[in-house]
């Protein structure tokens, strides 16, 4: 397990209790290194929305814990956060959640030469998700492949 992963799942570990006793969902935890700093990112959600407030409620109920455990080696940045419009699909539960949805996945390699697919979720398993195209035919991506799945959304 990487670093990252390990820290991760430490973060997501400590935090999940604070988070769904304030009635929220951990959505995902990320650790990124962006532009030379480090951040450690929750993102939370919960039905209608997450507030700027929540966040911060969660943000320094979880503060405390990651001063004391300090099980972060480098310097980050802290943040807590709500999944978004473009929320990505990671763990079962949003599988299940998006079943019926129209969703964008991207590839890491070009394939039909093309990156970027969407359609409608029909189904996934520990190594698939096949997706209804507009043409009504289905299209089976191995998640190795999958660099990115999320909702798409439309303006």
């Amino acid at each position: 397990m990487s670093k990252r992963e390990v820290y991760e799942q430490k973060t997501e570990e400590l935090l999940l209790p604070i988070v769904e006793g304030h009635g929220f969902e951990l959505v995902d935890v990320e650790y990124v290194k962006e532009g030379g700093t480090w951040y450690l990112r929750a993102y939370i959600d919960k039905p209608g929305g997450i507030a700027v407030d929540d966040c911060e409620v969660v943000s320094r109920a979880f503060s405390d814990i990651l001063d004391e455990k300090d099980y972060i080696e480098d310097t980050y940045i802290f943040e807590v956060s709500s999944p978004g419009l473009g929320r990505p699909l990671k763990k079962e539960k949003d599988f299940v959640r998006s079943m019926g949805e129209e969703v964008e996945i991207r590839t890491y390699r070009a394939i039909d030469r093309q990156k970027e697919f969407i359609g409608i979720l029909k189904g996934y398993d520990k190594d698939t998700v096949t997706i209804e195209m507009e043409d009504s035919s289905e299209r089976t991506f191995e998640r190795n492949d999958i660099a990115l799945i999320r909702l798409a959304f439309d303006f």
